[in-house]
């Protein structure tokens, strides 16, 4: 995925990697979320201010009573995918491409938006109990559509990052024998088990996955010469590339792209209807293409939010 000079501008503006060291090692929990970066040494990311989005009586009122009741919009995010979902200097706030949209979508419904900060593998199984929503940059996959209905609204691809010049000589067509890093419960762990278990099948050499909560784990361990490359997104790999000021290089092209989506309750006709409706409307009205043109990921857009899209399995 190609990234603009805003992208650029913004990345520039981001944690250096001496306060992504420390943040990689506080992590997020269920609760809270905390970071090492504080201080003056960090930049605010501003988020796209939404709030000129007005509420959709017709929208609204297509959602349950199970969501509305409280008057919030409770959804659940992992912030360690930058330009995603990630936190702002303050170390509390979610900021990101995901997030302005999940607030605009908010406001759309007349809602408030409560974002809550889990480990991503947690999210999926809360939706519809803790969470009214999944937003974190989720692939659609035929697993995970057994547990939730998703809303299409982005795509994006596969790609690997290494450190500067590819000191260790790594091929992207042949891992076997060397450390990647990835993230816990994304598509890319999964994928990178698949690729371990077809070197072993061909006698060569053992991949060392190092699986991580957090990506900012997988992106240092690359900088800091413990993993030999990290598999993610492929918005999240130029982000850090940018991030890190020069330390890592994209390995090989983007590959793979499908969709992201917003996970629902399977189930939840009413919620799903209105997520639907909500995104497309933010994409009718040029919102959507504001957010992400703000965050210099507008390559990814889609033109239609769908439900359930069909995917490769």
């Amino acid at each position: 995925m190609s990234f603009t000079t805003k992208m650029k501008t913004i990345a520039a503006a981001a944690l250096s990697v001496a306060v992504l060291l420390p943040l990689a090692a506080c992590g997020t929990t269920d609760d809270s979320a905390s970071t090492g970066a504080s201080g003056s040494d960090t930049a605010t990311i501003t988020s796209y201010d939404v709030s000129g989005v007005k509420k959709d009586e017709e929208i609204a009122k297509l959602l349950p009573e199970s969501v509305t009741k409280d008057g919030k919009l409770t959804i659940g995010t992992n912030p360690s995918y930058a330009p995603a979902e990630f936190l702002d200097a303050d170390g509390k706030t979610q900021i990101g491409y995901d997030m302005d949209l999940a607030r605009a979508l908010g406001n759309v419904f007349g809602l408030k938006t409560e974002i809550v900060s889990s480990n991503f593998d947690t999210i999926i199984p809360a939706i519809g109990s803790k969470y009214d929503l999944g937003i974190a940059a989720f692939t659609i996959t035929p697993d995970r559509m057994k547990s939730v209905d998703f809303v299409s609204y982005f795509t994006a691809g596969m790609g690997y990052a290494v450190k500067k010049g590819n000191p260790n000589k790594v091929n992207e067509n042949d891992l076997c024998g060397l450390k990647v890093a990835v993230e816990t419960g994304t598509v890319e762990e999964t994928a990178i088990n698949e690729t371990a278990k077809k070197c072993k099948a061909d006698g060569k050499k053992d991949i060392e996955i190092q699986s991580s909560k957090q990506q900012t784990d997988a992106t240092t361990a690359v900088v800091t010469g413990k993993a030999d490359v990290f598999f993610a997104d492929s918005p999240v790999v130029g982000y850090a590339i940018a991030q890190t000021d020069g330390q890592l290089e994209q390995l090989g092209k983007d590959f793979d792209s499908v969709p992201n989506a917003i996970a629902i309750k399977k189930g939840d006709a009413g919620t799903v209807e209105a997520v639907q409706k909500g995104m497309q409307k933010l994409m009718d009205d040029g919102t959507y293409d504001k957010i992400l043109k703000h965050w210099g990921v507008e390559s990814g857009a889609l033109k239609t939010a769908e439900v359930n899209p069909d995917v490769e399995g």
